[in-house]
């Protein structure tokens, strides 16, 4: 069974490898990961496992288009998910529920399983003066739906740069077939 399936892995590596289609080693794939992290070839060889001369293999394989590739999607894949995160994160602030901290405001003895239940997102400091209140400061929700509007734009602006010039310039020509020829 193992022979069997080891031919066969072999055989796909084998035809991918002739159609210039190579599959990334393990290590290979680790040192991308870690490379990605670090920002350091020396330091993704050796936490990838190259033990002999991590500068120079990670040095070699930065120049390899496969690897090279594979890291620059992995980059891009990496700041889109940290830009839905930060999306994600002005959304709850400027959209979200303020009901659990109104709950620990007004709650006398809460236990810490309660409290991980909670969701504190919008709370940016509590305070408990020495009387005994309690004050709690929320982030600003005008300034997260600011932060919102000001990344929209700027997706907009990135994205359809072409159409908006096209489109100008279709308005500008019709606006010149409305305005009568002057001699």
């Amino acid at each position: 069974m193992k022979i069997k399936k080891f031919k066969e892995d072999n055989n796909l590596k084998i035809s991918n490898h002739q159609k210039g289609l190579r599959e990334l080693s393990k290590k290979e794939l680790e040192f991308c990961q870690h490379y990605i992290s670090t920002g350091s070839a020396k330091e993704a060889a050796v936490l990838a496992g190259f033990k002999t001369c991590p500068e120079r293999k990670g040095a070699e394989l930065l120049l390899e288009n496969k690897i090279s590739e594979k890291i620059k999607s992995m980059y891009i894949e990496k700041r889109q998910n940290l830009m839905f995160r930060a999306i994600s994160g002005y959304e709850r602030l400027a959209f979200g529920s303020i009901s659990d901290s109104i709950k620990l405001l007004f709650s006398e003895n809460l236990k810490p399983e309660d409290l991980n239940k909670m969701d504190l997102f919008n709370i940016a400091e509590i305070k408990k003066p020495k009387d005994g209140a309690m004050e709690i400061k929320f982030f600003d929700r005008l300034r997260a739906l600011e932060k919102l509007e000001q990344i929209e734009v700027t997706n907009h602006s990135e994205k359809e740069p072409f159409y908006f010039v096209l489109e100008q310039s279709i308005k500008s020509l019709h606006d010149s077939e409305k305005k009568p020829m002057e001699d």
